[in-house]
This record gives structure tokens, sequence and C-alpha cells, in this order.
């Protein structure tokens, strides 16, 4: 299995119900953009829909940190990469950035997810053939910089004096 470092999702466009009053996309929107572009890479990982359904397995998201760099608009094309920061037998950490298509940053995402047995719902050990397709993806990622937004926390600078 070649797993792309980071992976990238397919094109996606900001789409007219998505838009806000002030003329630009909604900051709810972007997590939208960064789900579909986690689902994605939780296919690759073998926990899509079918690993949901037919399992009764499945990734629930438990925090999250967005960094709203530069305004999208409507019809704007944009691609997401995913990449995985870390992982145990439970838990996944990964790191996004929302490009658009002429390449500059529009947003960044930082989360913390939960491998969860639905029939609880509680948290799970992910079953080995998926533990071995996340540390096979983890191993991919390992070469890349750890992001530069990657681990910030929220605050106000203050300035002495």
């Amino acid at each position: 299995m070649t797993i792309e470092a980071p992976f990238h999702s397919r094109i996606m466009e900001v789409e007219k119900d998505w838009i806000d009053y002030n003329g630009h996309l909604n900051m709810a929107y972007y997590n939208v953009l960064f789900d579909r572009c986690s689902d994605e890479a939780f296919e690759i990982l073998g926990m899509g829909p079918d690993y949901a359904r037919e399992r009764k397995l499945t990734i629930y998201t438990a925090e999250v940190h967005v960094c709203y760099v530069r305004e999208l608009h409507l019809a704007d094309k944009v691609r997401v990469s995913f990449q995985l920061l870390d992982h145990d037998e439970k838990r996944l950490r990964a790191y996004q950035e929302i490009h658009h298509v002429d390449g500059w940053l529009a947003a960044s995402s930082e989360t913390l997810s939960l491998h969860v047995d639905m029939a609880g719902p509680k948290v799970a050990p992910f079953p080995p053939d998926i533990q071995a397709r996340v540390e096979a993806m983890r191993a991919a990622h390992a070469d890349l910089p750890m992001p530069e937004r990657a681990g910030r926390a929220i605050g106000i600078k203050r300035k002495n004096g």
C-alpha cells in the first residue's frame, strides 16, 4: 500500500449555501472541508462508511483547533491535506491544511480523533488490521516536518509595560 505524504483530498468547491452574510465562507464550512478530507483519509485507513456499517466501529472527533488564515469565497476551489502526526491504540492526532488551488493557505486544523465501538458507544482499540494501516500511514508521514501551526494554544499575547 502506497500512502501519499501528506495525503491530499480531491479538489472541492465552495458551495453557494456555505456563504455567510459577510460574503465569504462561513466558519462552520471550513470544518466541512476538513471533514471531507478526513473521510477520504480514513477510507484509505480502512475506516470508511463500510467499516462503520459492517464492523460497528468508527471514528469520533474529540478535539479540534482551527486557524482561519485567509477568506474563501463562492466557487473557490480547494484541496485539503491530511498529515497523521501521532497515534496510539485508540487515538489519532492529525494536522490538516486547506489550500486554494492557486496555492495559498486558507486555514489549518489540528484534531484528536477517537476510535469508537458503536455498541457502547465507547473508545476502543483499533483492530490489528486497522492498526497496521494506521502505522503504515504514520510511517509514511514520519519524515514530514512538524507543521508550524501544530500544537498551538489559544491565548492573547500581552506587551510588557
